[in-house]
């Protein structure tokens, strides 16, 4: 193994172990996919603090990305495939072949749904949920539309397609944690756009908090 392939594989080892401690992250996809990079955290440990975090230091939007398993056995569908509406048809994508969205939710114990404490008991109680997804009876748990955004993973994960919806829930099936991962795009305040690569190498080495190229996860986990 190279040198650089090897501090490639250690990144994502450190990644995992960051999870495990319920630590975020910083993974970019590719420069030539979305060419984005996500704040991540295992969703069982998203607080209301990690939420302020995600909307103050993140800025994009807040989503829960599922296993497909998981997803299925909640009957989850991708948004796309079920509105009935004209601008749901021709939906094409520049850096995919389709969108992970499937629908928004809140837990039926929010007042509004988005607040910080709003968003984070839902996004912990989908991540417990998602540990037995068998025993969850999900219509009575949470209500949609909400504000969180749920995401279905495809099916063989990074064999299937490499965006952070896998890129996450691969880390964690990896780490042994469960299928519930919360994903937000870094933007950058002076552009308006996505947050560069070396911006948040910049930010993680700041906060302390380990930085991954979605290159490495694939080569170690896909």
């Amino acid at each position: 193994m190279t040198g650089d392939a090897s501090t490639a594989a250690a990144s994502v080892e450190r990644a995992m172990d960051a999870l495990r401690r319920g630590e975020p992250i910083l993974v970019h996809d590719a420069a030539d996919r979305e060419g984005e990079t996500d704040l991540i955290y295992p969703a069982g440990a998203v607080t209301p603090d990690a939420v302020a975090r995600m909307r103050n230091d993140a800025g994009g939007l807040v989503c829960v990305a599922l296993d497909d398993a998981v997803a299925a056995a909640f009957e989850l569908p991708y948004v796309q495939n079920v509105l009935d509406h004209p601008a749901a048809a021709d939906h094409e994508l520049g850096y995919d072949d389709r969108s992970s969205f499937s629908l928004t939710v809140n837990h039926r114990d929010t007042y509004t749904g988005i607040t910080d404490e709003d968003r984070a008991l839902t996004i912990t109680e989908l991540a417990a949920a998602a540990t037995d997804p068998g025993d969850a009876d999900f219509a009575s748990e949470f209500r949609a539309p909400g504000h969180v955004h749920v995401l279905r993973a495809a099916p063989g994960l990074l064999a299937d397609r490499e965006g952070h919806t896998e890129l996450a829930v691969a880390l964690a099936e990896a780490a042994d944690l469960p299928p519930a991962m919360v994903v937000c795009e870094m933007l950058d305040d002076d552009t308006g756009g996505a947050l560069s690569p070396a911006g948040a190498r910049t930010y993680a080495d700041r906060e302390g908090l380990v930085y991954v190229e979605g290159s490495a996860v694939i080569d170690r986990l896909g």
